[in-house]
């Protein structure tokens, strides 16, 4: 419910009548209003909490203040100042925005509400589509399309072009009516007063080779008109794709991962075909049917104003029907792009999934899933099928009755002599022109709908924030030697739940730096924040003694090398997946990368060696065999900081022994920040950090934080504990197998 961040939309007033009204975080008030008139402004000056509370089928906001003797009591025996209700529907929101303004009472710092739940707008109450702050029905349709002509600018001229060729083909196709009236006027059923131009057997074989030559002529301009048209068309859905794609190539980690992966794939290449198919081809047509429209309209009337004006009968009453379908169309059609984003959701994260599927031997559920997921989305699009081809007939039909008035009295006035029979037979075929572009608006809203669908989504990632961005001016990062610095830094994914709290730290160059703590302590986030895939909320991190925010994420990239627990390999070859680190490598650096790594042994034991191709994230490789790649990666690129991200979990003792080996030749001289789940391999860095609760508890050597026999000591007491009883478990199984 919420319209923009650090707001709530509520919706019933202090006696619990239905009611449109925000309040609003703003400064060091909260400012309440309903139905657009502000009803009361309280300053967060002696606020000690916000707090919700619930009942029945409502909920409402109080202030808690430090003396309550300053309350304005507007609840019965309650020291709390009431601020608004609500019904269930905003329960969630409205515990995010007691949040959002708690940290500010607690910290005196803003943060930015965010709400992954099901919306509804504000508006008009229905509910939004989930990915996307735009409600559809509510959207300022001109300028979604005003847009939409603005990014096809540079390919308009082929798009003209095209379409007066169209134009020109239409205008010879034209003239095969008025040859038709000629040759039924002086040849097959002339008039008393007929004056034939040329004898009957000559005149009508000579307007039959003009008919067959204007149509000729029209054919060949109108396959030119189309082959112009499809290639506009497929350079400006090349265009609007790199155009997306490169957009969520900017975005943050944060931003992505607000969408799912069959949704991106989906406005990526679904989405921009949809508005190039709209847009150039639909277009195209409509530019070339208003032209064609206008000139046989004059045509008509100059030849029978009133038969004209019969055509045009029927029409007030269709398009008065289609406005009223047009809201029940968009709405269907929005349903149905939400199915198809929905399963091809599914789709992509079994595919992706499909060992841990088989592993768990849930095919038969999964099967169940996407079925589920495709039939729903067959159901919905059987459902607007079904009810466009009631409604189009139906429509064309009652578009189509001015004909049967012009049959009717253009008849009685041939019979009459008011008009010759090549006169009706021109004007019956000159219909053809006008009703081709009514039933074309006839059909025009499934096109507006989809169209609009569309365009709204993609102008949801081509607006969102890049909040990872580069500075105007960057700074360069040169010879870097691998200092890192964090200055009373803070950060939390939602900015008022705290993930990482006031931390300073001091890496020297070269320096060996193992991260320790429980489980959601923020180790994996303090390594992201290195690599600014995200930025801190307070405080800044600087390398070299230059902040992150005033280098490019190219140069800072280049520095960093990373080996994540979860090795990410793409499809093709095993030299490829090396030298991915380093474009420019040469394939003596590359296995010599490998060999330190000690990847290059079981490289050479496939049959294709460097060049054997592995499938998706190379599950047709061990474990370990994986880890050694992603070790001769980061060797190839040879940074200056290293991360190792659980780099040695998992692993049987052997190949763990090897990957160390080759993590020791990649250590030196670099600065390391190590996380591992096994603390043990941690005994040789240079100083420890254990974090506890988003702080740095304890600062030392593995023997320093023994002697301290503080949180550390206890890690490693309980990880020893757990591998003793491991040993005796394995020691007693081995027993029981020997008897």
């Amino acid at each position: 419910m919420t319209e923009n961040n650090n707001q709530l939309a509520f919706d019933l007033d202090g006696q619990g009548r239905p009611c449109k009204g925000v309040i609003a975080f703003a400064g060091d008030e909260l400012v309440v209003s309903e139905n657009g008139r502000e009803v009361r402004r309280v300053s967060l000056a002696g606020g000690k909490e916000l707090v919700q509370r619930t009942a029945v089928g409502c909920g409402w906001l109080e202030l808690s203040l430090k003396d309550p003797a300053d309350a304005e009591k507007a609840l019965p025996d309650s020291e709390n100042i009431f601020l608004c209700r609500f019904t269930m529907s905003a329960v969630e929101e409205a515990a995010e925005f007691c949040k959002v303004v708690n940290y500010y009472l607690e910290t005196g710092h803003a943060g930015e509400m965010r709400v992954d739940t099901v919306r509804t707008c504000p508006k008009c109450g229905r509910t939004m589509v989930q990915g996307i702050d735009v409600c559809l029905f509510c959207v300022d349709k001109s300028y979604v399309f005003r847009r939409a002509f603005k990014l096809m600018k540079p390919f308009l001229p082929a798009v003209l072009f095209s379409t007066v060729l169209m134009i020109v083909a239409n205008v010879f196709y034209m003239l095969m009516p008025v040859l038709n009236r000629m040759m039924t006027d002086q040849y097959l059923a002339p008039a008393p007063d007929a004056k034939p131009m040329f004898a009957p057997v000559k005149g009508i074989l000579i307007l039959s080779l003009l008919l067959i030559l204007v149509r000729a002529i029209g054919e060949v301009l109108y396959i030119a008109s189309n082959r112009i048209s499809i290639r506009a068309g497929t350079k400006f859905s090349d265009y609007l794709r790199r155009m997306v794609y490169d957009k969520v190539q900017q975005l943050s980690l944060a931003s992505v991962s607000k969408k799912t992966s069959g949704d991106l794939m989906k406005r990526i290449t679904s989405d921009t075909n949809q508005i190039r198919q709209f847009l150039i081809d639909q277009g195209r047509y409509a530019l070339d049917m208003a032209v064609m429209f206008a000139v046989i309209l004059v045509i008509l009337l100059l030849t029978n104003w009133k038969l004209t004006l019969m055509v045009f009968v029927p029409v007030p009453a269709v398009l008065f029907v289609m406005n009223r379908y047009w809201t029940r169309i968009r709405a269907r059609y929005e349903k149905q792009w939400r199915r198809e984003s929905r399963a091809n959701s599914i789709l992509h994260d079994i595919i992706r999934g499909i060992r841990v599927v088989k592993t768990f031997g849930n095919e038969e559920r999964e099967i169940q899933k996407y079925s589920k997921a495709s039939k729903d989305l067959a159901k919905v699009c059987v459902d607007n099928e079904r009810f466009w081809a009631k409604t189009f007939p139906v429509l064309g039909f009652f578009m189509g009755i001015g004909e049967f008035f012009v049959l009717i009295f253009g008849g009685r006035m041939v019979i009459l002599g008011e008009m010759t029979l090549g006169e009706l037979v021109q004007f019956t075929l000159f219909l053809e022109y006008i009703y081709q572009p009514l039933r074309w608006i006839a059909s025009l809203p499934r096109w507006l709908a989809n169209a609009m669908t569309s365009l709204v989504k993609i102008y949801e990632v081509l607006d969102e924030k890049v909040e990872i961005a580069d500075a105007e001016n960057p700074r360069p990062l040169e010879n870097v030697t691998g200092r890192i610095t964090f200055e009373n830094v803070s950060f939390g994914y939602k900015s008022y739940e705290p993930v990482l709290k006031h931390i300073d730290l001091d890496i020297a160059p070269g320096e060996m730096i193992g991260l320790v703590g429980h489980s959601g302590a923020g180790k994996s986030t303090l390594i992201n924040l290195i690599m600014r895939l995200y930025d801190p909320n307070s405080g800044r991190i600087l390398v070299d003694g230059t902040d992150l925010k005033d280098v490019t994420q190219k140069d800072l990239h280049d520095s960093i090398g990373v080996v994540f627990q979860e090795t990410f390999l793409f499809a093709g070859s095993l030299y490829d997946n090396i030298a991915y680190a380093k474009e420019d490598a040469t394939r003596e650096e590359v296995i010599a990368a490998a060999k330190a790594a000690n990847a290059h042994e079981f490289i050479m034991r496939l049959p294709d060696g460097y060049n054997t191709q592995i499938g998706e994230n190379g599950h047709n490789l061990s474990g370990g065999e994986r880890q050694r790649l992603a070790i001769a990666r980061a060797i190839l690129k040879n940074p200056k900081i290293l991360i190792l991200d659980e780099a040695t979990s998992s692993l049987d003792p052997e190949t763990e022994e090897k990957i160390q080996e080759a993590l020791s030749r990649l250590v030196k001289n670099r600065t390391t920040i190590a996380i591992a789940h096994r603390l043990a391999t941690l005994r040789h860095a240079n100083r420890l950090i254990v974090l506890e609760k988003g702080e740095v508890a304890e600062i030392g050597s593995h023997n320093e934080l023994m002697e301290k026999k503080g949180i550390y000591y206890r890690l490693v007491m309980a990880q020893r504990q757990t591998a003793k009883l491991r040993d005796e478990v394995a020691a007693g199984v081995t027993s029981a197998a020997g008897k």
